[in-house]
């Protein structure tokens, strides 16, 4: 109940209560809140007051706004291990959780002095890119943008459409088995693009991953570049 004149701020009261729910599990794990409207009525405030309490219950992370779907209680993160041989699908399968990855768009594009040393390609050499929104439990974890040698792969934006994998893709054109040469993270405000696909606020950092792989001989294959939701997602950092 919200006690008026309490000395303690009746949004503050309203947080509190909420935050009580989430604790002892009358609001579950990844639970829809009541829109601000059932929450106003409930509590016999303004929509206002209701707003102040939930944007401070997501900045204490017990919540989480999905644009478009609404307000949510924050689940258990994803675990995504990175290892010598990351992998999308086998990540989520020993979880035991469902997902698929979209692709949003693709092209090609002439290999600028970063992305040439990076493919050991010339520059200006054709390169192929491919962006790609990954789902988990039909929630949008992270938004991707992969490169690939064209000359060395040529069609891969076909296959990949097909296959949507990186490693069905690469079995294709005869590559078995592929490594993790590096994984750099950071973490960064998105940018519009960004925003855009997680469907996150633009003051909400992103876990930024650069990653490069390489065949069994050490030659490039894909170079990418991965923001994950980190409200959604931790990285895992394991031997193998």
């Amino acid at each position: 109940m919200i006690e008026r004149g309490s000395g303690v701020a009746v949004w503050r009261q309203i947080e509190n209560s909420l935050a009580e729910e989430i604790a002892c599990g009358q609001l579950q794990a990844g639970e829809q809140l009541p829109t601000e409207l059932q929450l106003a009525e409930r509590f016999r405030v303004n929509r206002h007051t209701i707003r102040r309490a939930v944007a401070t219950l997501v900045e204490r992370g017990l919540l989480r706004v999905e644009q478009g779907r609404g307000t949510f209680v924050q689940d258990n993160a994803i675990d995504y291990a990175i290892s010598k041989r990351t992998r999308f699908s086998r990540n989520m399968a020993r979880q035991n959780l469902s997902s698929d990855i979209d692709v949003v768009a693709s092209d090609s594009l002439a290999a600028n002095a970063e992305l040439a040393a990076l493919l050991e390609v010339k520059v200006g050499e054709l390169l192929f890119r491919i962006k790609t929104l990954s789902r988990v439990e039909n929630r949008v974890v992270d938004y991707a943008t992969m490169f690939f040698p064209a000359a060395r792969f040529p069609d891969l934006p076909a296959i990949y459409q097909q296959q949507r994998s990186v490693t069905l893709t690469l079995q294709h054109f005869g590559i078995q088995d592929y490594t993790r040469r590096f994984t750099r993270v950071t973490a960064r405000l998105p940018d519009s693009e960004v925003v855009d696909y997680l469907g996150i606020p633009k003051n909400r950092p992103v876990l930024h991953v650069k990653s490069l792989n390489v065949d069994p001989d050490g030659r490039p294959v894909q170079y990418g570049i991965t923001c994950f939701n980190g409200d959604l997602v931790q990285l895992v950092m394991e031997d193998q």
